[in-house]
């Protein structure tokens, strides 16, 4: 008797043991069902801020992921503090860079993304938990957690852990790791679905470089300065509006279209003149801005606030300066000065000196050494279309420069308004990469 009893007892505890286990997945089964997902992935949307713990100060950019099969991809990266905003486009056409307020596009044939792991990519993501044969499991509340390596092309990231939610598998968060195990990127998803429907022309160049710039006149805008940036810039048509944007003012807000300049702010003039008051008074040099603040690129004036319509320019409500935009001496018209943070050893300290992008004020920064290059610095406000051929390249983290040239290569990207060209016939792809990222977080001088 008493063995039979000991005998229920055990097949009791065995039944108890394996009901607890049901329900419960272990690495193998979660990776199995993620390839069975991202093999019939058809679409998603995400967006989500990530955040680059890599400079003096943490930096922030809000990200916008759109895929659909078979390999179409939008991806918009913004940072409003630095003013930078950057699409990423991949259709039938090849891949795109897009910087749609200065009116410029990149193409490249590439096989971006395959060979180009991103955090904000649900592939990459996958890919990643995929190939590391040494990856670790665990749970966190309603998420599984895999710690694998980071396998980005910033060689100072080690690992990385991926939060993906237990019933969707959709991820939630992302953080990658230095050597030191210190958190270098934090990616954090706001939202992720799948099995998104989109618009025939969704990923059509033009209709991303037209649709973005009726909305990134806004970047930029420094509230209670009068002065207004984004696409009411000089002589500039966005989108078919001539001179579409908003002047932001310190007693109010006024807005312009159809052919008019935002009244009571130079913001929004065309060719450089500052509207006030209705009268146009007191023209305003595109470098100069009212109360002797150097600004290249932007005019600036009164403040007021009203609606423009109809070619003409509406009253404003206050003036600064007796309706008249402040010359700014031309030593205070150069380009800011941002110095990278790193220089290539047997590289001296550069030669600073002033030169001109187009009719851009620029500052040339010119290298010699063991290698030898210039970095050219300018705020571009001439919004010619442009539409060049180069090589994608990663900055690390996400964001991407245009490399262009063959014997003497250039990389072009922007950072904090500034529009850097980096020039050498010597210098290593890899160099020119790091003195880039090296300028990401430091002060203008």
């Amino acid at each position: 008797m008493r063995r039979r009893l000991l005998g229920f007892a055990l097949v009791l505890m065995s039944v108890v043991l394996l009901m607890a286990g049901c329900g419960k997945k272990d690495a193998g089964a979660v990776v199995k069902d993620l390839d069975k997902l991202a093999d019939g992935l058809q679409s998603y949307t995400t967006t989500g801020t990530m955040t680059l713990n890599t400079g003096t100060e943490p930096q922030e950019y809000q990200v916008e992921v759109s895929f659909q099969q078979p390999s179409y991809y939008r991806i918009a990266l913004t940072n409003q503090k630095k003013d930078i905003s950057q699409i990423v486009l991949k259709n039938d056409d090849g891949v795109f860079v897009l910087t749609p307020h200065l009116n410029k596009s990149f193409r490249f044939q590439s096989d971006w993304p395959e060979n180009q792991g991103q955090v904000y990519l649900y592939k990459s993501l996958v890919n990643s938990i995929n190939q590391d044969k040494e990856r670790q499991f665990t749970t966190d509340g309603d998420s599984y957690v895999f710690d694998v390596m980071a396998n980005y092309s910033n060689a100072s990231l080690s690992r990385q852990k991926i939060w993906l939610n237990k019933k969707t598998y959709a991820p939630q968060s992302v953080e990658i790791y230095d050597a030191q195990n210190n958190p270098v990127v934090v990616m954090t998803f706001n939202n992720f679905k799948f099995d998104e429907t989109f618009e025939k022309d969704y990923f059509d160049m033009q209709r991303n470089m037209t649709g973005a710039r009726l909305v990134l006149p806004t970047l930029g805008q420094q509230p209670g300065t009068g002065q207004a940036t984004g696409a009411a810039q000089p002589g500039e048509q966005a989108a078919g509006v001539s001179g579409a944007g908003s002047a932001v003012g310190s007693s109010g807000t006024a807005g312009g279209a159809s052919g008019t300049a935002a009244a009571g702010s130079a913001g929004g003039a065309v060719n450089g003149a500052a509207a006030v008051n209705g009268a146009g008074n007191g023209a305003a040099p595109a470098s100069s801005s009212a109360g002797g603040v150097s600004s290249i690129g932007n005019a600036a004036g009164t403040t007021g606030a009203g609606a423009a319509g109809n070619g003409t320019a509406a009253t404003g409500a206050g003036t600064a300066g007796n309706g008249t935009a402040a010359a700014v001496p031309a030593a205070q018209q150069e380009a800011a000065i941002i110095e990278p943070s790193y220089i290539p050893q047997g590289v001296g300290k550069p030669q600073i000196s002033e030169t001109k992008v187009g009719e851009n004020p620029a500052v040339l920064l010119k290298y010699s050494g063991t290698y030898n290059y210039t970095l050219i610095e300018s705020r571009p406000t001439d919004k010619s279309a442009s539409f060049q051929k180069g090589e994608l390249i990663d900055l690390g983290l996400g964001f991407y420069g245009v490399m262009t040239g063959e014997d003497k290569k250039t990389l072009t990207w922007m950072d904090q308004g500034v529009e850097f060209r980096l020039s050498s016939g010597d210098l290593p792809v890899a160099e020119m990469v790091n003195i880039a990222m090296a300028v990401q977080g430091q002060s203008i001088k």
